[in-house]
């Protein structure tokens, strides 16, 4: 196939991929503790052809997806069932899927005491436990570094955990990513704290996200001028042997 019309193809798909997470990026700007995702590519060295020399074609790879690890803001909430993390650390649900990790920290106490995410899924206290507290014993009071009192009482502690997701990270709900391994609990860690009565807004620039999508839609362009170019010189081409 003629290189031209490879690598253009190639750009293509990774273009594709791209607008496909500027896409999920904005329709989340207003999904509590979303992160929003960046698509990074390198250059794949598909062959080479010697001809008086190297002559080295590269293609676009497809691109690996990766997390933006940048705080959102933080929104005022008022209720004692709401939380935010500052600092780079996850709350940590268990759900059917396995250990998911988010920055969404909308949490309910369930009848029978079970802590649990606005999905019903267990939160998990530091040493990976669902959390459970005294349905009856009164609001909960839980301070900076995660430990709950109910009653003037200390009975748990809110796990806050380090992880970092990989490359094709794999998303759980809105604001959840599946754990690829085992999360680790943060313990007396001065720069990561509890905030109750906050949650944490998405971490999406919309407007950085715009001007992403301008750009992409212009080199989808360009990439489409060139691959009609170079189809049109190969038609001239075959034409003039066909003469």
């Amino acid at each position: 196939m003629n290189d031209g019309l490879t690598v253009g193809l190639s750009a293509q798909l990774a273009l594709e991929k791209r607008l496909t997470t500027i896409a999920s990026n904005i329709a989340n700007t207003r999904t509590v503790g979303f992160r929003a995702a960046e698509v990074k590519f390198e250059d794949l060295i598909a062959r080479q052809r010697v001809i008086e020399g190297v002559n080295t074609v590269a293609y676009a790879s497809d691109g690996a997806e990766f997390a933006n690890t940048e705080s959102g803001a933080l929104e005022n909430t008022g209720s004692p069932l709401d939380f935010a993390i500052n600092g780079e650390a996850w709350f940590a649900l268990e759900t059917p899927a396995g250990i998911a990790v988010t920055r969404d920290g909308r949490f309910t106490v369930r009848g029978d005491g079970a802590v649990v995410s606005l999905a019903g899924h267990p939160v998990l206290d530091p040493g990976g436990a669902p959390l459970e507290v005294n349905p009856a014993g009164g609001r909960l009071d839980v301070g900076a570094d995660g430990f709950i009192r109910q009653d003037g009482n200390q009975i748990g502690a809110l796990g806050v955990f380090a992880y970092q997701p990989g490359a094709d990270f794999v998303r759980h709900g809105d604001s959840g990513i599946l754990v690829d391994g085992e999360p680790q609990p943060i313990v007396d860690a001065p720069d990561v704290t509890v905030v109750q009565g906050y949650v944490e807004q998405s971490n999406v620039d919309p407007v950085e996200e715009l001007t992403q999508l301008i750009m992409v839609q212009r080199s989808f362009e360009n990439t489409n001028a060139m691959i009609r170019d170079t189809e049109d010189s190969m038609t001239k081409l075959i034409n003039a042997f066909h003469r």
